[in-house]
Formats: C-alpha cells, sequence, structure tokens
C-alpha cells in the first residue's frame, strides 16, 4: 500500500531504458559548470594563482577581462554613482552574452543558489509536498522595478545589500565568518522558504535578477525544442522537473493550433531537465530560428524518427 501511495519519481522510464548518466546528463553538466564557475574564482585563495578575482557582481579575470553584473551596474548608474570604464565594459560583455544564448541561461548554468532551489525541489518531488500558499510569478518583476527605483531614490544599490546570489558567492570564495554567518543564513532562509511556501518560490516568484536575465535574454538564441512532441505520452515528467513548467505548454500542447514547438518563453532557463526525464526524447535543444527537425520555424514542420538525437 505505502508503494503505490509514493509519488512518482520523474524520469524513471528514463533511467531503466537509458541509465542514470542519460537522464541526469545536462544536469550533470549543469552543476560541472557551476563548480567550474566557482573554482576560477579560488584558484587565487586556495593555491595563489588568481584566475578570477572578484564575485559574480563585478570581476577581473586574468587581469584582462572584466565581468560585472549588469543589473549591478544599472542600479549604480541609478544611484548616480560614476563607474570607471572596466565595471562599463564588463557589463556590456555579459549583457551581450546574455542576450545572446538567453537571460535566464545564467540562472540554470551560474547561479549558485539554484543548486540550492533545485535541492528543495527535489525534496518537494520525494515526499509530495504540496504548495502553502499560491504566488503569482509577475511579483518579481515588481520587485526589480521596487529595486531599481529603490536605487534611485535612495543613492545606493539597493539589491546587493541582501542578494543571495552575491551574498553565497562571496562566502565561498572569501571563507570569512561574517560573510559565511550571513550567506548561510540566507541560504536557509530560501531553502525553507522553497520548501514550506511554494514550489520554486524564490526563483519562479521572488527573485528580481531570474527576471532581470528574463528580459535581457528575450529574443536569446539557445531554446528547447519539444520537436518530437507527438511521441509524448502525457508522463508529466517534464512538467515535475521544470522550474518554469508554464513555458512547456504551448511548445507541447501547440500541434493542434500550428503552434512551434519551440519553447519561446522568456522564462525558461535552458536547464535541459525536460530533455533528461523524457523517455520519449520529446525535447532538444536547438535555436529560436530552427525548430529540431532542420525546419525554419517559419516552415512546415518534419517528423523526427522517436529517440533521434539533433541540435
Amino acid at each position: 500500500m505505502s508503494a503505490a501511495r509514493e509519488p512518482r519519481r520523474p524520469g524513471l522510464d528514463r533511467r531503466r531504458r537509458d541509465g542514470w548518466l542519460a537522464a541526469h546528463k545536462w544536469l550533470v553538466l549543469r552543476r560541472l559548470a557551476q563548480a567550474g564557475f566557482l573554482a576560477v574564482f579560488l584558484t587565487g585563495p586556495l593555491w595563489g594563482f588568481w584566475i578570477t578575482k572578484g564575485t559574480l557582481a563585478s570581476s577581473m579575470t586574468l587581469g584582462v577581462l572584466p565581468l560585472t553584473d549588469p543589473m549591478m551596474a544599472l542600479q549604480a548608474l541609478l544611484a548616480g554613482h560614476v563607474l570607471e570604464t572596466s565595471g562599463l565594459i564588463g557589463a556590456v560583455i555579459v549583457l551581450a552574452a546574455y542576450a545572446l544564448v538567453g537571460g535566464r541561461t545564467f540562472c540554470g548554468w551560474a547561479c549558485p543558489v539554484n543548486v540550492v532551489t533545485d535541492f528543495a525541489a527535489w525534496v518537494r518531488t520525494r515526499f509530495g509536498l504540496k504548495d502553502a500558499y499560491p504566488m503569482d510569478r509577475r511579483l518579481r518583476l515588481l520587485i526589480l522595478a521596487g529595486v531599481l527605483v529603490g536605487s534611485a531614490l535612495t543613492g545606493t544599490i539597493v539589491w546587493e545589500a541582501v542578494n543571495p546570489v552575491t551574498m553565497l558567492h562571496r562566502a565561498l570564495v572569501t571563507g570569512t565568518l561574517f560573510t559565511g554567518g550571513a550567506a548561510l543564513s540566507i541560504t536557509v532562509a530560501v531553502l525553507l522558504f522553497d520548501l514550506g511556501v511554494a514550489s520554486r518560490g524564490w526563483c519562479g516568484h521572488l527573485c528580481p535578477v531570474g527576471a532581470f536575465y528574463a528580459l535581457v535574454g528575450a529574443k536569446g538564441l539557445v531554446r528547447v525544442s519539444a520537436v518530437n512532441r507527438d511521441a509524448c505520452d502525457n508522463c508529466m515528467d517534464c512538467f515535475t522537473v521544470c522550474p518554469e513548467r508554464q513555458v512547456i505548454t504551448p511548445a507541447l500542447r501547440g500541434a493542434k493550433t500550428g503552434a512551434s514547438p519551440i519553447i519561446v518563453s522568456r522564462d525558461c532557463s535552458n536547464c535541459g531537465r525536460c530533455i533528461d526525464v523524457c523517455a520519449k526524447d520529446v525535447f532538444i535543444f536547438t535555436t529560436r530560428f530552427r525548430d529540431g527537425t532542420g525546419a525554419s520555424v517559419h516552415g512546415p514542420a518534419k517528423k523526427v524518427l522517436q529517440g533521434e538525437k539533433m541540435l
């Protein structure tokens, strides 16, 4: 009886067919990317060889490549601060990169808080926890607007005082007692919020950084396509693992209306988990200009053999 009540484990059919690694390929690659972003900052403190100095907010790589969080730079400009040329150049580089690739790729592939919220989502799925309070995803846009207005009115970079991303990254890099304690406190708060209030509550409903990058990369190049959507058996595994599950429906269920199989929503983080868990190989990575079959998104769709892998 207890087995019958156990929540369905997403990706189980894929694991049984292709093995654990195939069902977690993109998840493993994301964790390696997140660890890699952290590692380039740690070479200096650990071994005395600095690849990158700073944090995700502002850094210098190999002494020549400045990278600046464009949201922080925007707050600074609104607050009336004068940024150094390197800071402005770094903001433009990051802005251009995420505008090209897709802004919320930052959330899935670089942000250290993503590991925390993914863990909370796994716990929720594993134990069948339900949301305690419904929340409007547009709230993060209002918070973003409030942060920008607040910076302009107060003359300070408002968000950096409480930004979990910067605080967690700074604590991991510097390792001081003060930064570590503050980062631990806010990380636990995010975890408890996602566990006790709403699934993906922080990333999906509150975080203004994700909202900012979603706007930046709204027309980004890299996209997920439900290219083999005719093979879908409605197992719902993709919806279970997706951090922004509302983005899937138009692409997956749009065949009858002639909608493109490409997920074009700016909220998609390109995490690839829908690709990982789908035993019918419905999803692939492609670009916004090709539907994954080799045809233009404006051209006639072609059939794809089940299990075929295409980029």
